[in-house]
């Protein structure tokens, strides 16, 4: 689905309602996690509406690595030949020598995400393993992305800012779904460090549009949305 020009985004109930974004800045795509799925079919399927090959697919670049956000990621690799980019503490989870870090079993608000905190707590994970080309830090840039470090969700969660789009894409940082906050609680590692990475992207003033990783993207007027959750939790 077209959010904007150049910003494509796909959406999938399994895993919690999330979404990854595929971005053509006309040197090729860079796609933003992969879904739950391990074929990667609806990602290749979006490639093809958006009238590209799936060899157009340059990069593809972790926010963290819980199975819903990298599902199709070893699929996608081995079908277009892109490489691959995460955060160096994610890096052992994606290619399968490391389990997820464990979350509390107790129930936390929402409960809605309950199925997948169950999932984290029990230790299932099931993403087929993939190879990262390379690590991650703050300020290093992919495609048309600056990378920004947002640790909390977990301690390599990664933001990545397009400023030709005025756009920030913040993973699980911030969610909007089943309703706007800074992080689901029952999935969040570290909340208070979460919502200090909050305020660092509300920071970026001229940001309209905050693509999540949990629920829809805010194609208008998102930077109002970041200061607001962090006053909030101030």
């Amino acid at each position: 689905m077209k959010l904007t020009d150049g910003i494509h985004y796909l959406s999938q109930d399994m895993g919690g309602h999330v979404h990854a974004f595929l971005l053509d800045d006309g040197n090729g795509i860079t796609l933003i996690d992969s879904l739950y799925d391990n074929d990667g079919k609806m990602i290749l399927d979006e490639i093809t509406a958006m009238g590209r090959q799936p060899s157009d697919l340059k990069n593809i670049i972790a926010t963290h690595a819980h199975r819903s956000h990298i599902g199709g990621m070893a699929a996608l690799k081995k079908l277009t030949n892109a490489r691959v980019y995460a955060h160096e503490w994610e890096i052992e989870i994606i290619e399968g020598k490391r389990k997820a870090t464990k979350v509390s079993l107790w129930p936390k608000a929402p409960l809605a995400a309950y199925k997948l905190q169950f999932g984290l707590a029990i230790g299932f994970d099931g993403h087929v393993p993939c190879t990262v080309d390379q690590s991650l830090k703050d300020a290093d840039h992919v495609g048309p992305l600056t990378i920004v470090s947002t640790p909390g969700h977990t301690p390599g969660c990664l933001s990545f800012y397009w400023p030709a789009k005025k756009a920030l894409f913040v993973g699980d940082v911030v969610v909007t779904w089943p309703r706007v906050e800074a992080g689901w609680a029952g999935l969040t590692r570290d909340m208070k460090q979460n919502v200090q990475s909050v305020g660092k992207l509300s920071d970026f003033g001229d940001v309209e549009i905050v693509g999540v990783g949990q629920g829809e993207p805010i194609p208008a007027g998102g930077i109002e949305v970041l200061k607001k959750l962090r006053e909030q939790k101030a």
